[in-house]
């Protein structure tokens, strides 16, 4: 039988025209008996590292290509021969990408100019040979004329031209295959992509189809039947040449911020001696002073000084531009990062250990991320362009994928379903969902589901679900280089301006050996520096993260009684109800706190044990000796990723890179799969060392867990920090900590209006929007006692521009406003602007309530030249009745986005009292079990990973919240009313446990009508 090589081939990141995964294509190659397959994304090798480790995986040698489109030139196919044509190729993809907007590219003959050596051609011409000398000239000895046949009516005519015009030419002829699939059974969804790639339904897309589904990897006896022997040999001469692999790649780090008579190494020595004496004025402690050896030592062995250079320097930069940072994860265990200043987190408080963050077994490279605060992180990273240049630096990529309702939606309108059509299935779909909707959601939306039509709908859905869809920017990741980048991987630009990126997905970055340095956005950051400086403003007292006093009573009372809105981390419905039960009264309580709520924990069944262990229900034990100094921090119950790594060592006898595979499959096992080695391993090896058939299956439903969302240690443990010192302000400074999340929104789970209503609970008070005393953000007013008022700024009122507000505060200067026209005429306000301060009750204090102050904006008038100066006559105004408490709480909600009145229940609750509907102060007084009917504002709806479909939603009113538990069924049948409802009654039961109160939800009703257009907004399965 003959070998072959496919030389031509597209896998999805041909985004819209690859119907198949890389490695859907090479496991069919590697079932067909290929030599080599050569993956020709067009003008692009984003998908090439996943390429390769299909290759690794299969036995199936991978050429790397591209298929490119010359402008007003010929179509080519190159491959990489070595690493200088791989070179040759990253440079052509990003001047092709660079010269065009996002998502397309400009090739010219100009680009080729420059040596291609290594770089080898397969022209896919047809009867045109004007290109061939220019080719020749650019492809000496490495250019081939391509053949495909796809068994048209016209195959024999066609291959006997292409063979006459490549002896004519004096070319040798080459066989491929211009696959798109992997398999035949691809072709409807190849078709449906080509209808969503040029906006048609598949019905008028009958120019842009193939006229069969002969373009997928076909057996090598069907090749023998279509293509010459010697088209089929020369296949395999050109992968023989192909032999560059992405290992070739070498990486450096940049070297130039080492000044004149220091290397690296010693440099970073100085900066850790400056910073240490800074971190602890009264000398360095033995063992801080051991670890900073013993780190400094194994930095330097394994060669990473540069790293840690550039990551001081960008944190130099923010530090001296007044931008609050914080690094995170895994370099929260050094106490080299925390003497450079890079973390806050000093690791002699915590119980972590340089080695998960550095290690000479493992030999990877460190991962160090840090936080700015979210609204000055551009400055961040503009700096980091400056100081690389964009040949160095640049962003690393994420790929999106089809998620349910978006394929739903392409597939749909492309199968020619109408618009109305087309959007009620895709919210059958759910925001996040990963697969079709269901057949009784379907039903439940009118749908039949054995439409034939719909059912092919439904499948190439299914099909579509988890394709690449485009290439967007990583939130701040960034890959700097010593040398140009496009050395290494093809760069363009960004959506955004001013911003490029790499065409690899942040996740491929550790296959082949990229350093990545996340500069990444946080808004707790935000609000922490303002609630800093607003302290500072009105107490004198300087505060960072550093000096906030530690492991204060009050703040842990606090938290354990889940008084943690607008708290970082802890904030949410899954974490307020497990703060009164594992009620954290240190700091590393917290570090558990912030961990124990996620998906690797509660899907290995791992918190009811650690909880019932830290209340003294059960003993603590170990599941081996060798084990508990392993589990000993967490009670013989492993919560952290670090703590499975650690297993899988001891207990499975993993080596240390075998371990870190086991990370690393944990991290993509959602996206590519390859865990089930691992269970193999896992499970083989520690029931030959005596632990039981349970406990393994529990330690890998906890893996799986972590490939959903893991939390290592030392990311909890810098999350914690946050969270810790978010209470302290909550607790000791609610007024100046409320100001500033509100400031500082949008973040967190919490609107401004939630944020407030809370303050209030505590005894802030808040004072409105004023025209006399509000600038655009909110502020601090002295009170004669207690803590400090809230002004609303400007900032709440919707649609008000920053720039008409600062220049109301510039006007305000040199005195107060007289009356609207005065004001109108100093701040230079628009109709608009005007009517929006009148119905905000911003004027109240220029002319009265919001019906007034309207009738008076109203009446200002643009002066014509003649009169300017002169002041109208003074019209007394007519005595307008006021609006009622309700009329106001509409306009406050409509214009402000929350109300200082009373709060909606408040005006409700008789006809809520009528509707036997108890209020959440009430419910506090109702025994465990008891029959209830609650009613409140939706303000929000959670659905978690972890759930079993099981839905949380918080009501609000007049005294607090109300925590209702949705089971799934009950969700499925009530669903419309559960997700679209404004106001919400729960009849159902009370539970009560361990301080937690949830009402378990048995009937849902629909209250909306009685807020009569309040325009209420939830946050909704965030």
């Amino acid at each position: 039988m003959i070998d072959y090589a496919e030389l031509h081939c597209l896998s999805n990141f041909s985004f819209q025209r690859g119907a198949s995964s890389a490695r859907e294509l090479f496991e069919r190659a590697a079932r067909l008996g290929y030599r080599a397959l050569a993956i020709t994304d067009e003008c692009t090798l984003a998908g090439i590292v996943r390429a390769w480790q299909a290759s690794r995986e299969t036995g199936v040698a991978l050429i790397v290509g591209s298929e490119v489109l010359v402008e007003n030139g010929p179509k080519l196919v190159l491959l990489a021969e070595n690493l200088a044509g791989y070179q040759a190729l990253c440079g052509l993809i990003t001047c092709a990408r660079r010269r065009a907007k996002k998502g397309t590219y400009q090739l010219l003959r100009e680009d080729f100019t420059t040596p291609l050596d290594g770089l080898l051609a397969i022209w896919l011409a047809e009867a045109d040979c004007t290109a061939l000398p220019w080719l020749r000239t650019v492809f000496p000895e490495r250019l081939w004329l391509g053949v495909e046949l796809h068994r048209g009516a016209d195959d024999a005519t066609r291959l006997q031209r292409l063979l006459a015009l490549a002896d004519g030419c004096g070319l040798p002829a080459v066989a491929c295959g211009d696959v798109h699939m992997h398999a035949r059974g691809r072709r409807a969804l190849q078709d449906c992509m080509t209808g969503i790639r040029h906006h048609l339904p598949v019905a008028e897309a009958g120019a842009y189809l193939f006229a069969n589904g002969e373009r997928h990897l076909r057996q090598r006896e069907e090749l023998a039947e279509l293509y010459p022997p010697e088209l089929l040999a020369q296949t395999l001469y050109i992968a023989e040449r192909c032999r560059f692999d992405l290992e070739q790649l070498d990486y450096h780090y940049p070297h130039e911020l080492v000044p004149t008579g220091h290397d690296p190494a010693s440099w970073l020595r100085v900066l850790v001696e400056r910073g240490a004496g800074e971190r602890w004025p009264k000398g360095v402690p033995a063992n801080a002073r051991a670890q900073i050896e013993h780190e400094l030592a194994l930095i330097a062995e394994l060669g990473y000084e540069s790293y840690f250079l550039t990551v001081h320097d960008i944190v130099r930069f923010a530090r001296e531009q007044h931008i609050l940072c914080q690094g995170r994860g895994s370099a929260a265990n050094s106490s080299v990062c925390f003497a450079l200043g890079i973390t806050e987190l000093d690791p002699t408080r915590s119980k972590l250990l340089f080695e998960r963050f550095l290690s000479r077994e493992r030999n990877e490279p460190p991962d160090i991320d840090v936080d700015f605060e979210h609204e000055r992180r551009e400055e961040v990273i503009q700096y980091i362009f400056r100081r690389y240049g964009r040949t160095r630096a640049a962003l690393t990529a994420v790929v999106n994928t089809y998620h349910g309702a978006g394929a739903l939606r392409d597939v749909a309108k492309t199968l020619g379903l109408p618009p109305d059509q087309v959007n009620a299935l895709a919210d059958c779909c759910g925001r996040w969902s990963n697969s079709p909707p269901s057949a009784e959601r379907l039903v439940e939306a009118g749908f039949d589901p054995e439409n034939p039509l719909l059912r092919r709908v439904l499948v190439l859905t299914g099909e579509l679900i988890g394709f690449p869809r485009h290439l967007s920017q990583h939130p701040g990741g960034f890959v700097i280089s010593e040398h140009a980048l496009d050395t290494l991987v093809p760069v363009e630009n960004a959506t955004m301006a001013e911003r490029t990126v790499i065409q690899w997905d942040k996740d491929d970055l550790d296959m082949v050996g990229l350093l990545k340095v996340d500069v990444l956005a946080l808004g707790m950051l935000s609000a922490l520096r303002r609630c800093f400086a607003l302290i500072e403003r009105y107490r004198g007292t300087q505060w960072t993260l550093a000096s906030l006093p530690q492991e204060d009573p009050a703040t842990y009372a606090m938290i354990s009684r889940a008084d943690t809105i607008g708290a970082f981390q802890i904030e949410s419905r899954a974490q307020m109800a497990m703060l009164p039960r594992l009620r954290p009264n240190t700091f590393y309580d917290l570090v558990i706190q912030v961990a124990i709520v996620r998906p690797g924990p509660i899907q290995g069944d791992m918190v009811h044990p650690y909880l019932r262990r830290r209340n003294g229900e059960e003993p603590i034990d170990y599941p081996s000796d060798e084990l508990k100094p392993v589990f000993e921090r967490t009670l013989g119950v492993p919560l952290f990723q670090e703590q499975v790594m650690e297993l899988a060592i001891v207990a499975a006898d993993y080596t240390p890179g075998e371990a870190d595979e086991l990370r690393r499959s944990m991290a993509a096992w959602k996206r590519h799969g390859g865990l089930e080695p691992h269970r193999q391993r896992l499970t083989s090896r520690m029931l030959e060392k005596g632990y039981s058939q349970a406990f393994t299956e529990r330690i890998f439903r906890q893996i799986e867990g972590f490939g959903s969302y893991g939390f290592p240690e030392s990311h909890a443990a810098s999350f914690a920090l946050l969270a810790y010192a978010s209470c302290w302000l909550k607790c000791h400074e609610p007024a100046a900590y409320a100001c500033a999340l509100v400031n500082s929104w949008p973040m967190g789970f919490y609107s401004p209006d939630q944020v407030l209503q809370d303050a209030r609970r505590h005894g802030v008070e808040v004072r409105p929007v004023d025209i006399h005393h509000s600038g655009w953000d909110c502020s601090l007013e002295t009170r004669d006692e207690g803590q400090p008022a809230i002004r609303l700024g400007l900032r709440m009122i919707r649609g008000m521009r920053e720039e008409d507000a600062r220049r109301i505060e510039e006007a305000r200067q040199s005195g107060a406003f007289r009356d609207v026209e005065d004001l109108d005429r100093r701040a230079r306000l628009d109709a608009a602007t005007r009517e929006r301060l009148a119905d905000a009750g911003a004027l109240g204090g220029l002319v009265g309530h919001r019906y007034q102050a309207r009738w008076a904006v109203a009446g200002v008038e643009e002066q014509l030249p003649l009169f300017a100066g002169v002041r109208a006559a003074n019209e007394p105004p007519p005595n307008l009745p006021a609006p009622s408490p309700g009329e106001d709480m509409l306009s406050d909600y409509a214009t402000l986005g929350t109300t200082l009145g009373p709060h909606p229940l408040a005006l409700l609750r008789p006809q809520l009292r009528a509707r036997r509907c108890r209020s959440s102060e009430e419910l506090c007084r109702v025994e465990h079990g008891r029959h209830v009917s609650v009613a409140g504002l939706v303000i929000g709806r959670q659905r978690p990973q972890t759930a079993s479909g099981v839905i949380f939603v918080t009501l609000e009113d007049e005294f607090g919240l109300v925590n209702v538990v949705v089971w799934h069924d009950l969700a499925e049948r009530q669903r419309r009313v559960l997700v679209q409802s404004q106001m919400l009654r729960i009849d159902g039961h009370l539970e009560a446990v361990d301080g937690v109160r949830h009402v378990i939800a048995g009937r849902l009703v629909d209250l909306t009508s009685l807020l009569t257009g309040l325009d209420i907004r939830s946050r909704d399965f965030h």
